[in-house]
């Protein structure tokens, strides 16, 4: 036998669709004055076209995500449950959950420069880790009162919506309002076509600053970010890397960590030859001081380019900028404050060069040799005066380096107070060798012995040594990108630049960022580059990595002026 309900489906389900629509109506409306915080974090367009398309687009594709939300998922539960109660109340907790969403994407972007997504996870809860961790009572109490005033938003609207469903379907606003939706929907598409056609930088600028639009290029993120002069966007293919902004000033130190009575030097050991893990684990295990194994540290410089993310502890893009305001390092002012001594020698084979290169500058004393017969004795090593001595190997002869790290090794155990060694490869040969972590070891007197997993690099080197050695007082992020390696202690992406691209390193993988907007990485299986997916998350983060000094200086000097 059928039994017939007193209200057939049909009858059900049409109210409920035309309840849905006007339910969906009005939280547009909320999505769009929520979702108004992307319009103030982005900077405004140059063009009249580009200021349009930046309202149009805005408000259809914010208009266009809410609806869709719509047809995707509150008209199946209609059509599969169309019961009253049920589907208001899920309604609710649905366009709840999706205006949270915005609130939190808008507020990522804001902070990352990049949405939601799964391949920046970890950033994105350390970040939200840190808010919670800076005020916890703060940050739920605004938490929850933002759920508990978009739950009672929804509500009222879900009532509204359904007891004046007869005068709202008599209305006829909401076609003006779907006809504006449908023209700048139309509008916005047909620009941005135009636009990438011809290349019009400020309108595919935008094309990451809403979430789930047009996919972005490596191109225009790098221009938009200020690693491309805007002016050069058509032309720009195989230009350097440079910075569309000037450079900030070096800062000078002044006369700030002067310690007269420090009697310990650094020896900075450097082979232009990647040391395996063997080499490493050896030495560790001879050494007589804290050892700090570090089996992710990074370098992808090529010649002359390494030695200055070593001692200027900043990416390669800032080098011919600080370079010609003939500046020193940091550490080495540091050094000339206290009267320290700076040497360097050079071993190998080929070290006559006409050319004298910009580090040895740095030095009081460089001293080249052909082997190093005449360092390896104790009274020689623990006499030298305090100060910076630097050893770099420069052939491929492991033997001589082998020798010479037992000898400084076997000397620092007749001393009272043990010196601070720095041992690591300096440099690569070729640009393949630079996707490969070089293990390095630092020897920290008094320190406890532990392998660091965690990413690092030569930038991190001038800043452990400034607090370690020196014990300056001072905020290291905003002179330099590195970090103290003994206060690392979450992951982080690092990355550095070349003539051909950009260089990013995160915890699972390395990646290069070619002109092009190629996406790269290395293959040990097949000893070649091989392209991978689009990151453009992990790209904005090497991207606020590298111009990290140049925004902290900013800060600084703005703050100067201000005072």
């Amino acid at each position: 036998m059928v039994s017939f309900s007193p209200k057939s489906y049909s009858k059900r389900l049409m109210p409920l669709i035309s309840w849905g629509h006007w339910f969906t109506f009005f939280n547009i409306i909320a999505a769009l004055g929520m979702s108004s915080f992307y319009l103030f974090s982005e900077t405004f367009p140059e063009t009249l076209l580009g200021q349009v398309y930046f309202v149009a687009n805005w408000f259809s594709h914010i208009s266009f995500l809410i609806f869709m939300c719509f047809v995707l998922i509150l008209f199946p539960l209609i059509l599969i449950l169309p019961k009253t109660r049920f589907i208001r109340l899920t309604a609710s907790f649905i366009f709840t959950f999706i205006l949270l969403l915005i609130v939190l994407d808008g507020f990522v972007y804001s902070q990352l420069g990049y949405h939601l997504n799964t391949s920046s996870s970890s950033q994105i809860i350390d970040l939200i880790a840190g808010l919670i961790k800076q005020n916890s009572r703060l940050f739920w109490s605004i938490s929850l009162m933002l759920c508990l005033v978009l739950m009672s938003l929804q509500l009222v609207v879900s009532n509204y919506a359904w007891k004046h469903l007869r005068q709202l379907q008599r209305t006829t606003f909401a076609k003006k309002v779907v006809v504006a939706l449908v023209a700048t929907f139309s509008f916005s598409h047909i620009v941005h076509i135009w636009a990438d056609a011809n290349l019009e930088y400020d309108i595919l600028r935008q094309d990451s600053f809403l979430p789930l639009t047009y996919p972005a290029t490596a191109k225009t993120l790098l221009t938009k970010y200020g690693m491309f002069n805007q002016d050069d966007y058509i032309k720009r293919k195989t230009a350097p890397l440079s910075f569309s902004d000037n450079i900030p000033a070096y800062p000078q130190i002044g006369e700030q960590c002067v310690n007269p009575e420090n009697k310990q030097s650094v020896f900075m050991v450097l082979t232009n030859k990647a040391l395996s893990n063997k080499q490493i684990s050896q030495i560790s295990q001879r050494s007589f001081s804290g050892a700090i194994t570090l089996d992710n540290h990074v370098d992808n410089a090529l010649d002359n380019k390494a030695w200055f993310n070593l001692f200027y502890a900043l990416p390669t893009i800032y080098q011919n900028d600080v370079l010609t305001q003939q500046t020193p390092p940091l550490l080495f002012q540091v050094l000339e404050n206290n009267d320290f001594e700076k040497n360097l020698t050079i071993i190998g084979k080929d070290n006559h060069l006409d050319n004298i290169p910009w580090y040895e500058n740095l030095f009081g004393s460089v001293t080249k040799l052909t082997d190093i017969s005449s360092l390896v004795f104790a009274e020689k090593l623990n006499n030298v005066n305090t100060g910076l001595h630097v050893i770099y190997f420069n052939d491929d002869n492991d033997y001589q380096f082998e020798l010479f790290m037992d000898a400084l090794l076997l000397a620092q155990k007749q001393k009272s107070t043990a010196d601070i060694i720095w041992v690591s490869s300096l440099g690569n040969a070729n640009q393949e060798s630079s996707f490969n972590s070089k293990p390095s070891l630092l020897l920290l007197p008094n320190a406890k012995s532990q392998q660091k997993n965690l990413l690092t690099s030569h930038m991190d080197i001038a800043p452990t040594l400034l607090k370690q050695w020196l014990h300056c007082d001072i905020e290291s992020e905003a002179l330099a990108n590195g970090t103290d390696l003994t206060k690392l202690s979450t992951e982080r992406v690092i990355a550095n630049t070349m003539n051909e691209g950009i260089m990013v390193y995160s915890k699972d993988k390395s990646v290069f960022i070619d002109q092009n907007g190629n996406f790269k990485s290395y293959s040990q299986q097949l000893e070649a580059p091989i392209t991978v997916d689009s990151d453009f998350p992990l790209m904005i983060d090497g991207v606020h990595f590298i111009k990290q000094f140049a925004n902290k200086s900013k800060l600084t000097n703005k703050a100067s002026v201000e005072e």
